[in-house]
């Protein structure tokens, strides 16, 4: 497995200074944002897709720093029921599936989206419960007749550029945990699999370890997120683990996001790279930095800190004892 960062804590330094900084931490791998929520500071498709030279030369510089692109992200709501929105993040995708086509980048990351209720809806629609039935009829309708239609066509786009879509399961959209990524999977074909992040399972009382064996038994692990998630027990005992309150706000929240280490302990980090090796993945393990109790330098240093003393960067030997 390879150390990556996904360069978006960095949006305000240039492409060539964050991949010197990242360098010098014994990083292997940069994850590039491209557009909708991750913004595009470092790659640009645009520019890149209108000038293959400019591709070619971000290309080099990470590659002359000894690291590779693992993957371009462009996390936005291709499913939105505003259709300027959702035509936005899907014109993004689009042209993130040809630049990483170009750039020979195997895995571009999203979110599955969130619909509305219905036809003329104004905002998405996160259904969480099955009762009173009108919210059942309502995640029919958005699976029916919304995603599982717009995700085959996607999916037969990325098999056409020859990448790979890594849905994070993130709560908020239709794909927000193992089965509801296993089912957009088998509806659509194999060109959809996770982008797994903790952190997010951490705080919905999943655990990843089992999210990563039900993923990658079925080949759908594609991708993964190392952050972490701190529980706030006597809230969370209070108010059970739906939190609507500000990020910031972290004493009376139910979990805040937290660095590598500081919201589970080594032995889970551990447990969840153990896992990894035993489903199969052999790609980057990438670090997203969104602790509010830690600067940027220091939270990413932790980060890598801890991942370096349990990520196996080495193959298995042969089992000799048996």
């Amino acid at each position: 497995m390879r150390l990556g960062v996904f360069t978006v804590l960095y949006a305000d330094r240039t492409l060539e200074e964050t991949l010197d900084l990242l360098a010098g931490l014994g990083v292997q791998a940069v994850e590039l944002g491209t557009g909708n929520y991750p913004g595009a500071s470092h790659c640009d498709p645009d520019a890149l897709l209108a000038d293959p030279a400019k591709a070619t030369a971000l290309r080099r510089a990470v590659e002359a720093r000894g690291m590779i692109i693992s993957a371009l992200s462009q996390h936005g709501n291709p499913l939105h029921p505003v259709g300027e929105v959702a035509r936005a993040s899907h014109e993004t995708w689009v042209k993130t599936a040809q630049l990483a086509e170009l750039l020979e980048v195997p895995v571009v990351n999203g979110f599955s989206g969130c619909p509305g209720d219905q036809p003329g809806a104004r905002w998405p629609n996160w259904v969480t419960c099955a009762w009173p039935e009108d919210y059942a009829t309502v995640l029919d309708w958005q699976w029916r007749e919304i995603a599982i239609p717009y995700w085959s066509e996607q999916a037969e786009l990325a098999r056409t550029r020859g990448v790979q879509i890594a849905l994070e399961l993130h709560p908020g959209f239709l794909v927000y945990h193992t089965e509801s990524m296993l089912r957009l999977r088998r509806e659509t074909g194999p060109q959809l699999g996770a982008n797994l992040d903790p952190s997010h399972l951490f705080w919905q009382g999943a655990d990843p370890v089992e999210a990563i064996r039900a993923l990658g038994r079925e080949g759908g692990l594609f991708y993964v997120h190392a952050k972490d998630t701190h529980i706030d027990r006597a809230n969370t005992a209070r108010n059970g683990v739906l939190d609507t309150r500000h990020y910031g706000e972290v004493l009376e929240r139910s979990w805040t996001f937290r660095t590598v280490g500081y919201g589970h302990g080594e032995q889970t980090w551990r447990a969840i790279i153990s896992t990894l090796r035993a489903v199969g993945y052999d790609y980057v393990v990438s670090i997203e930095h969104e602790d509010p109790l830690a600067s940027r330098d220091e939270g990413l240093a932790k980060a890598v800190s801890v991942l370096h003393s349990v990520l196996f960067t080495e193959p298995a030997d042969e089992m000799f004892w048996a």
